[in-house]
C-alpha cells in the first residue's frame, strides 16, 4: 500500500500526468455539458446553469487555493508547497482524482437539482478546473507580450511572493470580496 502512494506521489509531478488531468477533464466536461444540453428544455436553464458552475468554481478555486492549500494539513499543502518552491514544476494531482471528484459531485447534483441543470453547472466547473489548470500553467511559462495578459500573470506572481494573497488564478472576484487582494503598499521615506 505505501509504495502505491509513494509510486502516485512521483506520478503527480511528471508532465504526463500534468496533461493526462487537462485531457481527462475536458473530456468529462464536455460529455457532462453534451448530456446536460440533450437533458434540458431550455436556453435560458442552460446559460443559468453554465453561469452557476462557472462562479462556484471560482469560489471552489478561491476556496481551496486559500484555506486548504495553505493550511497545516499535509494532504494539502505538500505538493501546494513544491509548486511554491518550484514554479515551473509540474506538481499536480494524480490525473484520475479530479475526474472521480466531479464524478462523485456530479452524482450529489443529480441528487438535489434537475438532471440538465446539474449536468450543465458541473460541465462549467470542469471546464472552469481544466482553465485553472492551463491557466496556471500559462503564467508560469510564458512571457506575455500583451499588457493586459502581463497585469493578469503578475497578479498570480505576487501571491508567490506574498502567499496571504491573491488566491484567485483565473479570476480576482473573491479576492476582491473577500479583501485577499494585495495592495502594493506606498514606499516609506528614507529619513
Amino acid at each position: 500500500m505505501h509504495s502505491t502512494l509513494d509510486a502516485i506521489i512521483r506520478m503527480s509531478s511528471t508532465r504526463a500526468n500534468y496533461w493526462a488531468e487537462v485531457v481527462l477533464d475536458a473530456i468529462l466536461g464536455m460529455v457532462l455539458l453534451v448530456a446536460g444540453w440533450h437533458h434540458s428544455d431550455s436556453l435560458a436553464v442552460v446559460a443559468l446553469a453554465a453561469a452557476t458552475g462557472l462562479l462556484a468554481f471560482s469560489f471552489i478555486e478561491y476556496f481551496f487555493h486559500r484555506w486548504m492549500f495553505h493550511t497545516r494539513i499535509p494532504l494539502f499543502t505538500q505538493g501546494h508547497n513544491k509548486h511554491h518552491e518550484h514554479p515551473l514544476g509540474y506538481d499536480s494531482l494524480p490525473f484520475f482524482l479530479p475526474a472521480a471528484v466531479l464524478g462523485g459531485l456530479t452524482a450529489l447534483c443529480l441528487l438535489l437539482l434537475p438532471t440538465g441543470f446539474a449536468l450543465v453547472m458541473l460541465g462549467m466547473v470542469t471546464f472552469g478546473y481544466v482553465a485553472y489548470g492551463v491557466s496556471h500553467f500559462v503564467i508560469h511559462h510564458v512571457r506575455f507580450k500583451s499588457a493586459l495578459m502581463r497585469r493578469w500573470a503578475a497578479s498570480h506572481h505576487v501571491h508567490h511572493y506574498h502567499p496571504h494573497s491573491n488566491f484567485g488564478v483565473t479570476s480576482p472576484l473573491w479576492d476582491h470580496l473577500l479583501g485577499t487582494r494585495y495592495v502594493r503598499q506606498p514606499r516609506q521615506p528614507q529619513t
